[in-house]
């Protein structure tokens, strides 16, 4: 990610600020399992306590941006919690797609073509670091 990259996650996540994370939640996992079912399963918790910790994992990622080399380890420990949870490489894609859409249909026109292009790289960043692992 470059450092315009990094600022536009950062101001496009503060957009969000206020927005009712349950709801937020909800229409990133609903969209998720609709787009692979098998995904739901691994799912053990509330669906309001699920999304509270998306978002709570989205604003310290999103905080963490410019300190990468502390986040990756961070991000691997995620993985490594992950991996227990049953998660696969290949289902990564599933859930950063999901994740996009939600950005974009929560930020509406606020959704240009350099916000998903930077949230796309920071996703795809991260992915890969959690993929390695």
């Amino acid at each position: 990610m470059t450092n315009d990259q990094i600022a536009i996650v950062k101001k496009s996540w503060r957009s969000l600020q206020g927005i009712n994370t349950v709801l937020m939640g909800d229409v990133f996992y609903s969209r998720l399992f609709l787009e692979e079912p098998s995904l739901e399963k691994m799912f053990k918790i509330s669906k309001e306590v699920q999304a509270k910790k998306l978002i709570d994992m989205l604003h310290t990622i999103v905080f963490k941006l410019d300190k990468i080399d502390v986040l990756k380890e961070e991000i691997k420990e995620m993985a490594d919690r992950h991996l227990g949870y049953g998660v696969k490489p290949k289902q990564y894609k599933y859930v950063g797609s999901a994740l996009l859409w939600t950005l974009k249909i929560s930020m509406g026109n606020d959704w240009k073509p350099e916000v998903a292009e930077a949230w796309t790289s920071c996703y795809n960043e991260l992915s890969e670091v959690m993929m390695a692992n």
